[in-house]
């Protein structure tokens, strides 16, 4: 008896499932959705058109000249040009078919177009510019230290900066990106702190006619930063990093101060904390093995 149950349960619930598949079968196919919009359409095609043919991404696929990503933004157009075609023919919904294809493939192209290769030219073109901007440091450099007469170290100085621009083009032009940005990026520091130094402590640094104490202040935040950063490039090694600490700590201490005078309003002893702790971190400098004025 309860064999006999167990077969008719089964046999219905095979009838039933017959039941529903059948009805599925026979059930009307979705309805298709609406039209594309033309005016929407047609505005879409302009969007991509300008991706493929005048973005940025355009033009990192021709300047990074991968066959690949050219061969695959050729896709994109073949793509475009065949949505295109549909639209021309009142096809709209081709049209909408085909364009998002064409975006497809152009973004591929994009993946394919090697950024390493196109950001390489923007990285020269940013060396050679730090090149020049040393260059034009190391003039103001030659000048200070004529107008002061006799500054001691200004010749060391000046013949290593040529020496570090002179390398740093060369190692340019050989494309060595990264040594090249290190050396230029020394080579600027030493040439900024090396004319602060001269400049700081006499008329000279007066003469450039602050319209205040706190304009003041600003510069001789931005002379300790660029003595700070300098010494962080020269004590390059356990050894003199570990000698030049004690002059970092002292420096870092009374730049302390300068800032919680100058939010206190006192600018002007936050000037002379400024730069004392400048000297500290050119005493630090030398130390590491870099002579600059000061």
């Amino acid at each position: 008896m309860k064999n006999l149950l167990m077969t008719v349960r089964r046999r219905l619930a095979l009838s039933l499932l017959a039941v529903s598949l059948g009805s599925f079968a026979q059930a009307p196919a979705p309805a298709p959705g609406p039209a594309p919009d033309r005016e929407q359409l047609e505005r879409r095609f302009t969007a991509v058109e300008t991706l493929i043919e005048k973005s940025s991404a355009a033009r990192q696929i021709e300047q990074s000249a991968v066959p690949e990503a050219l061969a695959r933004r050729n896709v994109a157009r073949e793509f475009f040009q065949k949505a295109k075609a549909a639209l021309a023919a009142g096809d709209l919904p081709s049209a909408s078919r085909l364009l998002p294809e064409a975006s497809v493939k152009m973004f591929e192209a994009v993946r394919l177009a090697a950024p390493e290769q196109v950001t390489k030219g923007k990285q020269l073109d940013d060396l050679k510019a730090r090149a020049e901007s040393v260059r034009a440091l190391l003039a103001a450099q030659q000048r200070i230290a004529a107008e002061k007469k006799g500054v001691a170290g200004a010749a060391e100085t000046t013949a290593l900066l040529e020496k570090l621009v002179k390398q740093g083009e060369e190692l340019t032009a050989r494309e060595d990106i990264n040594a090249a940005r290190e050396v230029l990026d020394r080579a600027y520091l030493v040439a900024k702190a090396a004319i602060g130094s001269m400049r700081s402590g006499d008329t000279l640094v007066r003469s450039l006619t602050f319209a205040s104490k706190k304009e003041e202040y600003a510069y001789e935040v931005d002379r300790n930063d660029t003595h700070k950063m300098l010494l962080k490039v020269t004590a390059d090694d356990e050894r003199k990093a570990a000698r030049a600490a004690d002059a970092m700590g002292r420096a870092t201490g009374l730049r302390n101060e300068a800032d919680a005078a100058a939010g206190r309003g006192d600018y002007a002893g936050a000037i002379k904390l400024l730069e004392d702790s400048t000297r500290e971190l050119v005493r630090a400098i030398r130390g590491a093995g870099l002579y600059i004025p000061g």
